[in-house]
This record gives structure tokens, sequence and C-alpha cells, in this order.
């Protein structure tokens, strides 16, 4: 899992890569338009909780967590799987929120007199609504953290001592 949680956010990276490319085309053109904000918006959208959330609490976490105790896996498995399951949809609402109407245009804090206006309601809820979805999917995940730190023996199989400070380190070695 938590190789599928880092590829998902290198291809997030990728997409937000491409949208900040976009940003500095936007910036080179003499006239203002409202795409800036849009793409502004998805930009930042797409590195916080698609790239930076899931690679770091995903990706690392599914990575180094178990090694670090000695377990075979993390303790809710079934769970980690369904939070990896809401991302990808998540990923899509998100990039459709661009196409919606004149796209969710608000800045990365949603900012509300720019997320009020009549033009953007539709898209501004799409985006929301895919916040909403990789906000589940961060909560699904981590629920096995706290549970596989306490008691590892009776929630995953466990495969070795784990890491200890100081192991290796004795006189003898």
């Amino acid at each position: 899992m938590g190789t599928l949680y880092l590829l998902f956010a290198i291809e997030a990276g990728v997409d937000g890569t491409l949208f900040s490319m976009r940003v500095r085309i936007e910036l080179a053109l003499p006239f203002v338009s409202r795409v800036y904000n849009v793409i502004i918006t998805a930009h930042a959208f797409l590195m916080i909780f698609f790239l930076i959330m899931p690679a770091l609490m995903g990706g690392f976490s599914n990575l180094l967590v178990p090694i670090q105790i000695g377990a075979a896996e993390m303790a809710l498995p079934r769970l980690n799987a369904i939070s990896f399951m809401l991302l990808p949809p998540s990923l899509l609402l998100l990039l459709s929120s661009v196409l919606v109407e004149v796209g969710a245009g608000v800045g990365w804090t949603v900012y509300p007199p720019l997320s009020t206006h009549p033009s953007v309601a539709g898209a501004v809820d799409v985006a929301i609504f895919s916040l909403h979805l990789s906000g589940g999917s961060s909560l699904a995940g981590s629920k096995s953290l706290p549970l596989l730190s306490r008691c590892p023996s009776s929630l995953a199989r466990p495969i070795g001592g784990g890491m200890e400070l100081g192991r290796g380190l004795e006189a003898g070695d």
C-alpha cells in the first residue's frame, strides 16, 4: 500500500507541476484572466492534498512504521485499502472542478468573497466535495497508526524485533 500511495503522489506531483507551468504561462501573457485563479487553486489543492498528504501520511507511514515496530503490515489493512481507493475519485473530482462552469478560482484558502460568486458555485462545490473525500481518505488511513503503535503483537503479525534505540551499539558488536 505504501508504494501505491507514493506512486499516486508522484502522479499528483506531475499534475501539479503542469498546473504550475500553466501559471507561469498565464503570468507571461499581457492580459489578466480568471483562468489564473482557477489554475492557482487547482495547483495548491493538488500539491497539498494529493502530493504531500498521501506521500507523507500514506506512503511513508505504510512503509516505515511497520518496519520500525517489527510488524508485517498495518493494523487495519482493509481500512487502509479503502483509504487509498478514495484518493483517485477525489483527484478526478478536483481536476473536473477546473472544467465545471468557469472553474473554482477561489485560491487555496477558498477565499469567501471569491467563492460566493454565482458563476463559480458548482465548481466550488465539486472542489470542496473532492477535499472532503481526500480528508476522509486521510482519516481512514490514519486510524491504524495509533492502533499499530500501541499493541503490534495483537493487531498485526510481528516479524521481528523492530527497531530499538542503541541496538548494535553493545561492546561485543
